[in-house]
């Protein structure tokens, strides 16, 4: 069993400004809002919402399968996730043109303004999900890239009869209502964070309650409340890990479903996948960009341990033996 990532391959540019966005914001002047912000620094990582998912889940011993465009840029960064374990042979090269690229600022209150260049991510539209090496227990995770590559994703995967997992991010709002609903719909599991869970409901015209009553699993991150998980039978919720220095919040919902994809496709049960996936959060965030925090399997055990009790769950897992 695999995760088959479909989410965009980029580089990240990230960028911290030393006060508040909301000091600057009129909101009795929203309508001609005009905006520059002197950065401190700036620095370029490697990124994108498929390889973030799959450096954690690969990390944890898990198979991710890259299946999405990139640029002429891609060769040594594919090396580079090829080392980790992560199966790169599904990335389209596109040789005319560079890897998307996401430009991210982030004030003292980790608020963050984003700007995203698709580059050659918007080719993805153009692979059909048929040419994926699949499997019938595969997952696909349809995650941010292009529209219609994710419209595509969410027919095909149905086409095919493949679990999808619907992570729309950003694209909630570009994205047309009537591909939001039919990702909500035809999802085996959506994942959002609250901020975006409102969204989906004013583009969608959908109640919280129409939403999560269609996927078998929903996965709303709460940023410092934590996690909540919903099913048909349970609705939980996973805390955060005390007392965690916050350096980066860039990609930390991207390490979250990489932990919970790694417990979720071990079998174990939906409350330890919820507190993978914040360990795994944890991590990330006190690293600068989307794939520096690094763990052996033995350290991720002990750190989830330091907050959580698995009763012994996590030793069935083998990240050797994916």
């Amino acid at each position: 069993m695999k995760a088959i990532l479909t989410g965009s391959i980029a580089y990240d540019y990230l960028m911290k400004f030393p006060g508040k966005f909301k000091d600057h914001i009129l909101p009795e002047h929203l309508d001609k809002i005009s905006l520059s912000f002197l950065v401190d620094d700036m620095v370029r990582y490697a990124g994108g919402v498929g390889p973030n998912i799959a450096y954690t889940l690969a990390m944890l011993g898990g198979d991710a399968y890259l299946y999405s465009a990139a640029g002429q840029d891609f060769p040594e960064y594919g090396k580079r996730l090829q080392a980790l374990g992560i199966e790169t042979s599904g990335v389209r090269i596109i040789k005319d043109k560079f890897s998307a690229s996401f430009f991210v600022t982030t004030d003292q209150a980790n608020g963050q303004i984003a700007s995203f260049y698709t580059g050659a991510m918007a080719d993805a539209a153009d692979m059909p999900l048929a040419e994926a090496d699949y499997a019938s227990d595969d997952f696909v995770m349809v995650s941010p890239t292009d529209p219609r590559a994710m419209q595509r994703y969410i027919v095909e995967s149905e086409q095919l009869g493949l679990r999808m997992l619907f992570d729309p991010g950003q694209q909630v709002v570009r994205a047309d209502p009537c591909i939001l609903k039919d990702g909500i719909l035809n999802a085996y599991g959506l994942f959002v964070n609250d901020y975006e869970f409102e969204l989906l409901q004013k583009c969608t015209g959908l109640s919280a309650e129409q939403i999560l009553s269609g996927p078998a699993i929903s996965v709303i991150t709460l940023g410092k409340d934590g996690a909540r998980l919903h099913t048909a039978d349970e609705d939980i919720h996973i805390p955060i890990i005390p007392n965690v220095q916050v350096v980066d919040p860039t990609g930390v919902g991207d390490a979250f479903r990489g932990g919970f994809l790694r417990g979720y496709m071990a079998g174990l049960s939906l409350r330890v996948c919820g507190e993978m996936g914040t360990t795994a959060a944890a991590y990330c965030i006190q690293h600068n960009g989307t794939q520096n925090h690094k763990f052996t399997w033995q350290e991720f055990k002990d750190y989830y341990r330091s907050t959580f009790n698995d009763m012994g769950e996590l030793d069935t897992i083998d990240p050797i033996n994916k």
